[in-house]
C-alpha cells in the first residue's frame, strides 16, 4: 500500500512486441512495475537490465531512461514527488 501527501498519478502501460518506450526523462520520481510479460529497462548509465513480471524499476526525478520488450509487457506506472518505494519494497541489486 503507497500513501502520499503529496499528489500521485497512476497509469497502466502496455508495451506490445518490439515496442519500446524511448528515451526520456522522468518529470517526477516514477515506479514502473511490471505485471505481466517481461522486458528490459535502463537508467541514466543506459546499461539495460532485465525485467519481468513481479519486478519493478525506480527513477527519479529528472533520470533519463528507456522500456523495451520483444514478447509484450504490461506495467503499473506510479508517479509522485513523495514517493519512497524502499519503505515497502525489498530493493534488488542489479551487476
Amino acid at each position: 500500500m503507497i500513501q502520499t501527501n503529496e499528489a500521485a498519478t497512476i497509469g497502466y502501460m502496455y508495451i506490445d512486441g518490439e515496442g519500446t518506450v524511448g528515451h526520456h526523462p522522468a518529470p517526477i520520481p516514477q515506479l514502473f512495475i511490471v505485471v505481466e510479460g517481461e522486458g528490459w529497462v535502463t537508467g541514466g548509465d543506459q546499461k539495460r537490465v532485465s525485467i519481468k513480471r513481479g519486478e519493478a524499476a525506480m527513477w527519479e526525478k529528472g533520470e533519463w531512461h528507456t522500456s523495451r520488450s520483444e514478447e509484450g509487457m504490461t506495467a503499473i506506472v506510479i508517479q509522485s514527488e513523495e514517493l519512497h518505494p524502499e519503505t515497502f519494497m525489498e530493493r534488488k541489486k542489479h551487476a
